[in-house]
């Protein structure tokens, strides 16, 4: 087992790793910019060790700052938690060669799953289903709308690098089609400095429903059900549930099987997720696979009651899992508590808290890195906090997610909040009846007014 870990990240999933670690007997390496030398996750870490200033760039995307700092504290394993460089290739490729466990996904896994193109040929040759589409990149416009004539409109283009909704667009027929393609083109090349583009069918009244995975060094893989992510904006999530209220028993066993043998063609190591859409008639396509933890992996723990940061660390240091597949015993929801506007667009809201209460009681868990004092920078993500409940069935957890809500004091700066609390009293919603348009269709922000 390590001795040692650095948390190559900040906020809240640096400060959830710190506290596994330290059930687990292991010390740990806390990394932070000047930006955030007051958050709590560099006050509870054995050391901790400053890496530049705000900038991400010139702090927690600087792999060279990252492994001196693994050196100078003599950590052996470094976890990237989300984001940042947490399904970077070469930061994988960069902590081998420096004898330093990196606690996810080898540089080959990550390559051939962060590639979408890649992704979809390799989940093709599992027999793991995929949305009907281009085989690779396509290589002009004119190939791009005889796919699109051959597999009817409507379709997506997407940025084979892309994310976040990014180099991405629908189109509905081939007078739309070029434009869409320069525009897509255009926008992922600035954004993630590749122009590279595929092609997939548009799924009507798509679910976002995602299967969590995990796989050890000998070739075992289960899976621990899936959660619902279809309350987004902008291809952005903001509440996730496990279980779905779409899900069947047959469903789950269909895409639980899809996801393992996804996972087992590239011999996956660690704890990742399979991200599938699911059609009206539940049929389910392959959309991409994450090669690291989940911004909403609590809610599968409350469900399996099963610690998935204490799996990756065990995975990594060489342990065999079970190999059993686990089912959800209760129902679990998780908002997203961002520093956010959402009556005006959910415009960024930086500053300083000044008086912050977090809800508690049974079933109430709540992730958080701030306080009340606490200075929220402008550089990073926006989200203070992630508010979890769990209870037997869901209008139970819907209930006690409104009454957690309610509790939920943050003053100094606009969060979603109120959102999240006229969410839990939609009827649509309510009847478990939403798709990834939900928001865009069918919820009145005027309310929020």
């Amino acid at each position: 087992m390590f001795k040692k870990i650095l948390i190559a990240n900040r906020g809240e999933i640096a400060l959830r790793v710190i506290r596994t670690c330290k059930e687990m007997g292991i010390k740990t390496v806390a990394v932070y910019s000047t930006a955030d030398k007051e958050s709590l996750h560099v006050r509870f870490a054995d050391e901790a060790v400053c890496i530049g200033p705000p900038p991400s760039s010139e702090s927690y995307l600087s792999i060279p700052k990252l492994i001196a700092a693994a050196e100078i504290t003599n950590a052996d394993a470094i976890h990237p938690g989300y984001g940042f460089l947490s399904e970077n290739a070469e930061f994988s490729r960069v902590c081998h060669e420096n004898g330093i466990k990196f606690i996810g996904a080898s540089p080959d896994m990550i390559n051939r799953m962060g590639d979408k193109a890649s992704a979809k040929a390799t989940m093709i040759a599992a027999g793991v289903p995929v949305v009907p589409g281009s085989v690779g990149l396509l290589e002009s416009v004119e190939q791009g709308k005889q796919i699109a004539a051959e597999i009817k409109y409507p379709v997506i283009i997407k940025a084979t690098a892309g994310g976040g909704g990014r180099g991405m667009r629908i189109i509905h027929a081939e007078d739309e089609f070029e434009k869409a393609w320069n525009d897509a083109r255009t926008e992922s090349k600035a954004a993630f400095g590749n122009d590279g583009m595929y092609l997939e069918k548009f799924v009507v009244e798509p679910r976002h429903i995602e299967i969590q995975i995990c796989g050890d060094q000998f070739g075992h893989v289960c899976h621990l059900s899936e959660r619902d992510c279809s309350i987004q904006r902008r291809h952005q999530k903001l509440v996730e549930e496990a279980p779905s209220p779409f899900m069947t028993d047959d469903l789950r066993e269909r895409m639980g099987a899809a996801a393992i043998a996804g996972a087992a063609a590239i011999g996956y190591e660690g704890v990742g997720t399979i991200e599938f859409l699911v059609d009206k008639n539940r049929d389910f396509y392959f959309m991409e696979m994450n090669t690291r933890i989940q911004v909403e992996h609590p809610v599968t723990e409350e469900v399996v009651n099963y610690d998935l940061i204490k799996e990756q660390i065990k995975v990594a240091a060489g342990i065999p899992i079970s190999g059993a597949n686990y089912f959800p015993q209760l129902h679990a929801m998780e908002c997203r508590i961002n520093a956010e506007d959402p009556a005006n667009n959910f415009r960024p809201s930086p500053g300083r808290i000044s008086v912050l209460h977090i809800p508690g009681g049974h079933g109430v868990r709540v992730d958080t890195h701030v306080y009340a004092g606490y200075q929220i920078p402008p550089n990073y993500d926006s989200m203070i906090a992630k508010l979890i409940t769990v209870a037997q069935t869901r209008e139970e957890a819907i209930v006690k997610m409104k009454r957690a809500l309610s509790e939920f004091v943050v003053e100094g700066v606009k969060t979603t909040i109120p959102f999240h609390l006229a969410l839990m009293d939609n009827e649509q919603f309510k009847a478990g009846d939403f798709t990834t348009k939900f928001l865009e269709d069918s919820f009145d922000f005027s309310q929020l007014k």
